[in-house]
Parts: C-alpha cells; structure tokens; sequence
C-alpha cells in the first residue's frame, strides 16, 4: 500500500471543482494512476481527518505532443478523484 502523500497528488481548483465543492460538497483530487477507491478514501480520511462518503474515479489519457521536430511524445496519464465528504464536513484548500 502506498502512502497518503503518494496517493494524493494535487487538488485540482478549476471552475467546474468550485462549483461541485460548493453546491454538492464534493472535492476533485488529482491522484496516482495505481490507487484505488478504497486507497483514495483512507488516504484522505487520513490526511484531513474527514469522513468520506462516496468517491469516484476517472482515468485521463495523456494527449500526444510534438515539439518543432519530428519526434513525438505525449503528456502523462493521470486520474481524478471526486470525493464527497459527509454533510457538515468542509477542507480549507485555499
């Protein structure tokens, strides 16, 4: 098993992360490829100390890229985690 700070990467503040954190109390995490839900939970209850609900996933494909040469590369592939905390429990992210 990894840990926590391994699993957690970054916490991903865009538009559509401040909309689900303040409507529906749900935070977007960008975690490792190789966790999984059940890691990701215990990670964070960990970490912050907060009851987690529900969380899930999905696997973003890194997108191909090409510098001024003919050789190719591509970005890295990461995962996103929506985490919904129990009512009441709030992260101070900023």
């Amino acid at each position: 098993m990894h840990l926590s700070s391994q699993i957690i990467r970054n916490v991903r503040l865009t538009e559509k992360a401040s909309l689900l954190t303040e409507s529906l109390n749900k935070y977007v995490f960008e975690v490792s490829v190789h966790a999984n839900k059940i890691e990701i939970r215990k990670a964070i209850e960990e970490l912050f100390g907060k009851k987690v609900v529900s969380v899930n996933t999905s696997n973003h494909y890194g997108k191909a890229r090409r510098k001024r040469t003919a050789a190719a590369g591509h970005t890295a592939d990461w995962k996103k985690a929506v985490v919904t905390l129990a009512a009441g429990e709030t992260l101070e992210l900023a």
